[in-house]
This record gives structure tokens, C-alpha cells and sequence, in this order.
């Protein structure tokens, strides 16, 4: 009988070593090897394909031949679209988030709306309580079959049994392999269980979704190997305190990463948000200072958000300096910007910064909108709240040019704002035959001179 082997696995990147390092070779982090035993024996080994491949020799790329097979559409557009336009059938997809932020309630609505056989595997929840579930959301479908099982061989047999054209796995910490040493969750067993449900989504040419944890700092819990093996990658991301949820794409195989879909939290389950800027954007009837609009854009599409600013004298001998939804990094320097080049005195002055509706903002085209609405709310001054900003501040106080222009201007049109202030750099100024009046700007300076004198 083999004997067991003991290997080392790094506990952020899953690179295996047959003796323990200081500092992992592969990812370079320094004490993340820890020891795993795997049970030696043929019988024990993980299982590899079966499927025969002859064409082994070298084939020149124009004599490979593709095998059209159709993606299965959806009734969430919003998930179809991230997906690239539909589920490819041998896809293994991975949708990680926080607890409670619906990733089960998503995928059980596919589930029930999914045109083929779907089999949902749940190590979470038992079959009456996903039942439950469905029934408060009225949910119903003859084509979706339930199990509660953990063990990978016993997941297989109950795959070859129903033959799915979908199966939803919820989750992969929650799988194991009884060959393999170690609680489920661990670096080994997830990184088996893992390339085994890609081996049956080859195999048996069946889509599979697997819902992931994230640790602490918001990554997938487990290696970064993980994130390698599976075809498609997505956050399902929101704040507890508001009912709004995102869905980012951050690796797709199948189609573009340049993807987001919005969702509204009801009773019921997740209604798909049509109009992202309606939720986001400020509705208040009177104009307010500290308050300005931006228009930006998230996986490729184009809404407005509300920025707020306040800034008030410190009582501290160090002024506060608070981000809600935006960089902080970003915002001092924006605040440098405003002191150097712009003359003001911010040194003595606590800074706020918030993008109401709870969401996280990463593009740059918001800084003319914060710089904006902080000078608008240190002189004390309400501006119209039916003008918009659009344009990314350099360290010179320059005004940059953003990325789809067009569809920014489109949008903040479509909302009947009365003007855009952009960037003189825009190539398509002159060239948009929209109602909105565009005001371009060269400069901070120039612009802050036009608002408040």
C-alpha cells in the first residue's frame, strides 16, 4: 500500500511545494506555507478526465475545427449581459460576495427561470429551507432538481443520475474530497474540488455556477488559483444598510470585463434596476451647497451620481480627512490641487466626501465633481443643481478628457440636465447634436473663477 505524501501549499496563490519555505517561490509572501497530507494509493488519487483526445499532434490554427454550440439565454438580462450574451455550456463560473448579500437568492432565481434541467447543490441549506426560500420569492419550476450533499463523488453520481444542463453549487468552502486530508474550506480540498467541478463541466459539456466566500480584505476565500482555473469570475457586491446590488465582472473567458448589472433587494428577490442613474442621481428640488452631479461610467455603462461635500473648520489639531464611496488617497490630492495651484487655504479645514446611494466610485471622471462641490460647499454657495461635471483633474489643475465622452453626454441629456462642463481636450465636443448645452473648461482655475468669482 502507498505510502501518504505531505506537501506544502501556499495559503494565498495554492502553489505546492514538497518541502516548507520561508517565502512562497510563486507569489513571493513570506510564512503562507502550511503542510497537507494526501492519501497515497491509486484508488485515492483525483480523478482525471476520461475523455479521449486524438488529436494529440500539432493542427495549424485555420485547421481547427469549432464546434458551434448556443449559449443559453436568459431572462436576467442583467446577468446575461455579464456573462457576454448568455451561459456557455462547459463554463465554469464563479460568483463570490459577502453573506447576505443575495448570491443564493441570484442564482435561485436563474434557476427557476433556466430553459434546460437545472440541478442546485446546496452544502449550506437543506432542500426544505431552498424550498422556503423559493416560495417567498414564487419561484416555481419543473425543471429544477434540489440535493444537500458535500462530497464531490456523491455530487458526480447525482449529476451522471439527472443530467443537468445547469448545476449551481452553493458553495465551494462547503465541498470535500474524503480522499483528501484536511477540513472542507482548506487550500487543498477547495483547489481539488474546484478542477473537479471543472472536470465535469468539460465532461459532461454542463454550465456550472459556484458561489464563493471572500475573506476580510473583500478577496475570494482560498488560493488565487482558484480565480485561474474557473472561466468567469463575478462580485455581487452592496451595502447591507441600502437595497441596491452590483454585479462586477472581473474575469470573463467568454466575452467582455467591461460589464456591470444593477439590482434592487425586494421581498420578493432581486428586481433588475433598468434606470441605474434615477436611483443614484440627486432628485432634490432645491439646490443645495455641497451637492453636485457627475456622470460616470461603470462596466460600460453610463449614470449619474450624487456628490456631496462639507467642509467646515477643524476643532483637531490634525483636520479630519473622510471618504464615503470615493478614494481617499485621491481626495488629498485633489485637496493638494486646490491648495497649490488654486490657493486655497484647506490645510485648517475638515473635509467630507460622500456619493449618496452607499456606491464605490473608481472613475476618475468624478474629480471635477468633488473639487465642485468642496469649493461650493467652502464658500457657502448652492449651484444649479440641472448642471453636471465631467472630467478627470490632473496634478497641474489641468482638465483631462475622459473615456465615452458620447455616452456621458447622452446620458446626462436623456436626464434633461440643462449643461455639462467637460474638458477642452474632448475630441467630440462640437460634434453631438444633443439639447444640452456643453460648457468645456481648460482649467480648475478658470472654472472655479466662472462659478463663484
Amino acid at each position: 500500500m502507498a505510502k501518504d505524501r505531505k506537501v506544502f501549499l501556499c495559503t494565498d496563490c495554492g502553489f505546492e511545494s514538497p518541502k516548507w519555505e520561508g517565502k512562497c517561490p510563486s507569489c513571493q509572501e513570506w510564512n503562507t506555507m502550511v503542510e497537507y497530507k494526501i492519501p497515497g494509493g491509486s484508488k485515492n488519487k483525483p480523478s482525471r478526465s476520461p475523455v479521449a483526445r486524438p488529436e494529440n499532434d500539432p493542427v495549424l490554427i485555420q485547421d481547427v475545427e469549432i464546434e458551434k454550440r448556443r449559449r443559453w439565454k436568459l431572462t436576467d438580462k442583467e446577468l446575461e449581459r455579464c456573462l457576454g450574451g448568455g451561459m456557455v455550456p462547459g463554463g465554469l463560473m464563479l460568483l463570490a460576495g459577502e453573506p447576505g448579500v443575495g448570491k443564493s437568492t441570484l442564482l435561485l432565481q436563474v434557476a427557476t427561470h433556466f430553459p434546460g434541467k437545472v440541478l442546485y447543490v446546496s452544502g449550506e441549506e437543506s432542500t426544505e429551507q431552498i424550498k422556503m426560500r423559493a416560495d417567498r420569492m414564487k419561484k416555481v419550476s419543473e425543471k429544477l432538481w434540489l440535493v444537500s450533499e458535500v462530497e464531490v463523488g456523491k455530487i458526480e453520481h447525482h449529476v451522471r443520475k439527472v443530467e443537468p444542463d445547469l448545476i449551481i453549487l452553493d458553495s465551494i468552502q462547503t465541498t470535500y474530497n474524503r480522499n483528501l486530508d484536511g477540513e472542507p474550506g482548506n487550500i487543498a480540498q477547495l483547489r481539488h474540488c474546484t478542477m473537479e467541478f471543472q472536470r465535469l463541466a468539460k465532461d459532461h459539456h454542463v454550465a456550472v455556477f459556484i458561489i464563493g466566500h471572500v475573506n476580510k480584505e473583500g478577496g475570494i476565500a482560498g488560493p488565487k488559483i482558484l480565480e485561474h482555473i474557473v472561466d468567469t469570475v463575478l462580485y455581487f457586491e452592496g451595502d447591507q444598510q441600502y437595497n441596491y446590488r452590483m454585479l462586477r465582472v472581473h474575469k470573463n473567458r467568454f466575452g467582455s470585463t467591461d460589464e456591470i448589472g444593477v439590482y434592487r433587494m425586494q421581498q420578493s428577490g432581486l428586481e433588475i434596476v433598468e434606470d441605474p442613474s434615477m436611483m443614484f442621481a440627486n432628485r432634490s428640488s432645491q439646490d443645495l451647497s455641497g451637492c453636485t452631479t457627475a456622470v460616470m461610467i461603470e462596466g460600460g455603462r453610463p449614470f449619474m451620481v450624487e456628490v456631496q461635500a462639507l467642509v467646515t473648520p477643524t476643532v483637531y489639531a490634525a483636520p479630519q480627512r473622510s471618504a464615503t464611496g470615493f478614494d481617499l488617497r485621491r481626495l488629498s490630492m485633489l485637496l493638494a490641487v486646490l491648495e497649490k495651484r488654486c490657493g486655497f487655504p484647506l490645510g485648517k479645514q475638515d473635509v467630507f466626501v460622500n456619493i449618496a446611494g452607499g456606491i464605490r466610485v473608481n472613475d476618475p471622471a468624478i474629480d471635477l465633481a468633488v473639487i465642485v462641490a468642496l469649493m461650493s460647499s467652502f464658500k457657502d454657495k448652492a449651484l444649479s443643481r440641472r448642471i453636471c461635471y465631467c472630467a478627470e483633474v490632473g496634478l497641474t489643475g489641468e482638465l483631462r478628457t475622459v473615456h465615452r465622452f458620447e455616452q456621458r453626454i447622452k446620458e446626462a441629456d436623456r436626464l434633461k440636465f440643462d449643461r455639462i462642463v467637460c474638458s477642452t481636450r474632448n475630441e467630440a465636443i462640437h460634434k453631438l447634436p444633443n439639447d444640452i448645452a456643453i460648457s468645456p473648461v481648460a482649467n480648475v482655475n478658470e472654472l472655479l473663477e466662472i462659478l463663484f468669482g
